[in-house]
């Protein structure tokens, strides 16, 4: 008769400031893209815009291993991307609106975020 050991796997744990900094980045991230998607629907924001409600766990888990020097390279849903890459929510709304404060000085709208401080890169589409 065989004999099979079940192997004990290792549980990893986070500090409750880990799962709570996880969780203000999200909030951070959502409350964000609803403001937009209102804004698009009343037509202050043109063009296209491109959400991530539902996704901002993907970004918050990938920014706690991520380091301020690594670069990031992301797609059309970017906003809250660049929040969580350093960009100042101000700043992408404003890129939104077309503003030149906004952090590719309103000429990239939704799609073509950009922030060499921050490493950040969008928008690598063929």
């Amino acid at each position: 008769m065989e004999t099979v050991t079940k192997s004990k796997k290792k549980k990893t744990t986070y500090a409750k400031e880990q799962y709570v900094q996880w969780y203000e980045s999200m909030q951070l991230m959502r409350r964000f893209e609803e403001r937009a998607g209102q804004l698009y629907g009343m037509q202050k924001i043109k063009g296209f815009c491109h959400l991530y409600i539902g996704q901002e766990a993907v970004v918050a888990g990938a920014m706690s291993v991520l380091k301020p020097e690594d670069s990031m390279i992301t797609a059309y849903r970017d906003h809250a991307h660049a929040i969580a890459k350093g960009i100042t929510p101000r700043a992408v709304m404003a890129e939104l609106y077309g503003k030149i404060t906004g952090c590719s000085k309103g000429k990239g709208g939704s799609i073509h975020m950009f922030s060499k401080e921050q490493r950040f890169l969008e928008d690598m589409e063929l």
